[in-house]
């Protein structure tokens, strides 16, 4: 879908190199600039995110380096960089340099806090940043501390996704204008705005400041339940006709408390009557009982697990590739198929993309 869009990506950790992975599962030529030696906590010679991508090894502190690293620029139609605010310009490569050299450039900017405001040079990680923006206040059950599924809702959701649509939203403009663009992707922005799913619940006064009174995080049929071998089973049946469902089935339907499925009061004492029916069967137990129907009911799965449920097998959402398990690419394009690219080692393609751009000697 994105063949003839090229990204030069700046090596760098979490969202960007998602970002970057997600427009090369696309089709784009992605081109990451790797520096010499890798970094961050955890470091491979391949990472699953720099899947389908071209490697080369700059080290933008050298001048001879930084003028390969603008011939890239001058045949791109997008950047991406997740440093801190400054970094760039002080490497000479912010985006009125690189505009210098090509005024079309989408310049992308994947930061936590983004790129002004009194936090803007802070240091902070995923948990942080959805903290801040009232993204993680409902990511538990009422009473406990909120946790959410590390990166997901941060640095995935509110930062590499919301920088990805601003990378092709500023590259049609730039197509059709033939300006670029600078593009501040701040994950406090953009799990804020994910949040706006919650506010229109608001609106209709589904959803509450206090934790446990939402349509969303205090009933009884919104939430994970403990079976009995341990295992997790997850319910959520918002809408009564597939609550009656799940009555039917755990054989409720007669039960006069069960049938006031709004009724706030009840829920705390609902739920523990929940906890104690879904914890006498085991997980499978469970799984094949509501299987298939609307009860709106399904096991949680690691993601091994996952993989070997008919459905995710059926549509191959995960896959093992390159002697990595990992998910396939998302989402699915009609006549399109796809199989995964694999990760470069480091300045793998230095060769090639050099005599690409006339820089080899």
């Amino acid at each position: 879908m994105l063949q003839g869009v090229r990204i030069v990506e700046v090596e760098g950790l979490g969202p960007g190199p998602f970002c970057g992975m997600l427009m090369a599962d696309l089709g784009a030529d992605v081109i990451v600039v790797h520096r010499p030696q890798s970094s961050g906590p955890v470091a491979v010679e391949k990472s699953l995110l720099d899947r389908g991508k071209r490697s080369i090894v700059l080290d933008m502190k050298k001048p001879g380096d930084l003028s390969v690293f603008f011939k890239l620029i001058e045949k791109a139609d997008g950047l991406i960089e997740g440093f801190r605010p400054g970094v760039m310009e002080r490497l000479s490569a912010g985006p009125a340099d690189c505009h210098a050299v090509n005024p079309r450039l989408v310049f992308g900017r994947m930061t936590g806090w983004g790129q002004n405001g009194p936090l803007a040079h802070a240091a902070g990680h995923d948990l942080n940043y959805v903290a801040l923006s009232g993204a993680l206040h409902y990511a538990s059950l009422p009473g406990e501390p909120p946790i959410t599924p590390p990166t997901l809702q941060g640095d995935i959701g509110g930062g590499a996704l919301y920088l990805a649509i601003g990378l092709l939203g500023g590259i049609l403009r730039a197509r059709e204008t033939g300006q670029g663009t600078v593009v501040d992707a701040a994950i406090v922005d953009g799990s804020a705005h994910m949040m706006n799913l919650l506010m229109s619940l608001a609106q209709a006064g589904g959803l509450s400041m206090e934790r446990g009174r939402s349509l969303l995080d205090g009933p009884h049929w919104s939430r994970s339940y403990r079976t009995a071998d341990g295992r997790f089973i997850s319910v959520q049946s918002l809408e009564p006709k597939f609550y009656a469902i799940v009555l039917e089935k755990l054989g409720l339907s007669d039960d006069p408390d069960f049938k006031r499925q709004y009724d706030q009061r009840l829920w705390p004492r609902l739920t523990e009557r929940f906890a104690e029916i879904f914890a006498s069967k085991t997980r499978a137990q469970w799984a094949a009982l509501f299987e298939g129907s609307d009860a709106c009911v399904a096991p949680v799965f690691d993601p091994r697990e996952s993989a070997a449920h008919p459905h995710m097998a059926a549509r191959g959402s995960w896959v093992e590739a390159d002697g990595v398990f990992q998910a396939a690419a998302a989402p699915r394009f009609s006549g399109e198929s796809w199989a995964p690219r694999p990760s470069p080692a480091r300045g793998q393609h230095a060769e090639e993309i050099l005599t690409e751009i006339g820089a080899r000697e």
